[in-house]
């Protein structure tokens, strides 16, 4: 498949190619070029400003830790959040 620049710099993407690549209008794609001169398209994802705590290495690590408190068995439940914040206002925290 060849592809024309345009005077602008812009190549159009055939539909083929964009159902293929499961691309829609609006996607971003980052472009690389590599050492032999060849382009390199690669869709980019983007995260919203207001989740992107959740992508912060301390918040990931905090994540994974409290995957592995759960897998350990190392866990309360309580049957409402009454229950729930007496047991953290009254819990001895040095157990």
């Amino acid at each position: 498949m060849v592809l024309q620049i345009r005077s602008n710099g812009q190549i159009t993407l055939p539909t083929a190619v964009r159902r293929k690549a499961n691309l829609k209008e609006g996607d971003l794609l980052v472009a690389a070029v590599e050492e032999d001169g060849s382009i390199r398209l690669t869709p980019q994802v983007t995260i919203d400003r207001s989740q992107a705590y959740f992508w912060t290495p301390r918040w990931q690590a905090g994540e994974r830790e409290a995957d592995e408190d759960i897998k350990a068995g190392r866990v309360k439940e309580f049957a409402n959040i009454d229950e729930a914040i007496n047991y953290l206002n009254n819990h001895d925290r040095q157990e």
